[in-house]
């Protein structure tokens, strides 16, 4: 019997499991006679919440000590070898919302260290009890893809004799699995696991001397994304440039975290992350550039997954499209033709240089053009002397072109000859006209200057 021991009935509270919990003893293997302590603590943690918490220890299906407390530990100052059995914790709030930790086996040993418990006294040990239980999952990490093998291994650093392991799941301990053998570790396969595999599990191993117990390994099945979807923008909306639309790709399934990547044309625009799950966006501003097909790629480690493409044509106004196709026009020809034009230009300029000449002061009289010799004979007097033509004035009209001309006898010495005779006269006024038809070929004199 336990002395000093109150026993109360605490009526077990029952709802859904908040927290994960572990009772332990220490010493874990007590002597008769001395004091134990039972410790029950949380091993993993949800959401903190601000109410009070309250513990309650059971062994055989009884409270132990005052009932509900608020301390998680409880002192037993004797026990004896009656005391020996399963011992398990619960933990709940004001709200009345419990959790219970596994159950564990505690032996309570003889004061003879020699004697093994059932034996008898003076009985030398038969083995040693096992000790520093640990469980190992495979892959590594606690991470599985869903549909693969989970592998849970129980691993015990000494003890001897037949050894019997168990695997446990969840806060309340759903029993697994349950084998005996003589070795220190022991696994234990699932070998397609679902998304409800995703748990904390833990191991006993028990050689006689009371099970020791694993801590809280945490497993996460995994499950590969599916084909995203990508939508661009509002369907069948159009678009302009200078507009911004959103990129939204999004995965039906699949584990979180997922990484999104956004495509235009197989070249990566950006990227976007799911911690939770979900889809992503991206926005894009638009250029008239940006037409084309867009697709995106999401990917959560366990393979990544394309979209199908989606067109987006960028709608570039009548004005911009002729800006556009001048400004591309003559970048082609300056591209290509630039040193060709800039050489005619040059030319072109040049030979302008060359030909132009200064400008008459309208104040001054035309030049007069080199006298020509003229061999008219008017008469059957002596021949006179050589005429000078001057031009005064030259009209047009249409296509006909006139030209008003001068004629004036200049004065020489007699000559030797009998036949030239000096003439005394001056033709004041021999005018005549010439008319001819324009032509591209005429030249204005006044230009010609």
């Amino acid at each position: 019997m336990l002395l000093g021991l109150v026993l109360l009935m605490c009526a077990p509270a029952c709802g859904p499991a908040r927290e994960v919990l572990l009772l332990t003893a220490q010493p874990s293997r007590p002597k008769e006679g001395s004091s134990m302590t039972l410790i029950c603590e949380t091993q993993a943690t949800s959401q903190k919440t601000d109410a009070q918490l309250k513990f309650c220890f059971f062994k055989d299906g009884r409270a132990l000590g005052q009932g509900w407390s608020s301390s998680p530990k409880l002192l037993l100052p004797t026990v004896w070898r009656e005391d020996s059995g399963s011992y398990w914790c619960e933990e709940k709030t004001t709200a009345l919302r419990a959790t219970r930790s596994p159950r564990i086996q505690i032996q309570v040993q003889d004061n003879d260290a020699s004697v093994v418990p059932g034996r008898g006294c003076g009985l030398p040990p038969e083995g040693i009890p096992v000790w520093n239980v640990s469980l190992e999952v495979q892959p590594p990490g606690g991470q599985v893809q869903k549909g693969k093998k989970l592998v849970l291994i129980c691993l015990a650093t000494q003890g001897t004799g037949d050894i019997t392991f168990s695997w446990y799941k969840g806060a309340l301990g759903l029993n697994l699995e349950t084998k005996t053998q003589s070795s220190l570790a022991a696994k234990f396969e699932i070998l397609a696991v679902t998304d409800s595999d995703t748990e904390k599990y833990y191991c006993t191993a028990d050689n006689g001397y009371g099970p020791s117990i694993s801590e809280l390994v945490s497993v996460t099945v995994r499950s590969p994304v599916s084909r995203p979807v990508l939508t661009v923008g509002e369907p069948g909306a159009q678009v302009f440039p200078g507009d911004v639309v959103e990129l939204r790709c999004e995965a039906q399934s699949g584990s979180a975290p997922i990484l999104y990547r956004f495509y235009h044309e197989d070249v990566t625009l950006g990227s976007s992350s799911a911690p939770s799950g979900g889809g992503a966006s991206f926005n894009l501003s638009l250029t008239a550039e940006h037409s084309g097909n867009y697709s995106c790629e999401a990917d959560n480690g366990l393979g990544p997954q394309h979209s199908e493409a989606v067109p987006l044509t960028v709608t570039v106004p009548t004005e911009d499209r002729k800006e556009l196709l001048t400004s591309g026009i003559l970048e082609g020809l300056f591209g290509t033709l630039g040193p060709t034009i800039m050489a005619l230009l040059f030319c072109c300029w040049l030979k302008k240089r060359i030909g132009r000449r200064p400008a008459r002061d309208p104040s001054r009289s035309p030049p007069s053009p080199v006298p020509q010799v003229s061999n008219y004979v008017n008469s059957a007097a002596p021949l006179r002397e050589p005429s000078v033509y001057e031009n005064v004035n030259i009209v047009s009209s249409g296509n006909e072109v006139y030209s008003l001309v001068y004629h004036t006898q200049q004065e020489r010495p007699a000559a030797v000859e009998p036949r030239r005779t000096q003439s005394t006269d001056q033709d004041a006024a021999a005018i005549y006209f010439r008319l001819k038809k324009a032509s591209v070929t005429d030249v204005d004199y006044e230009d010609a200057m």
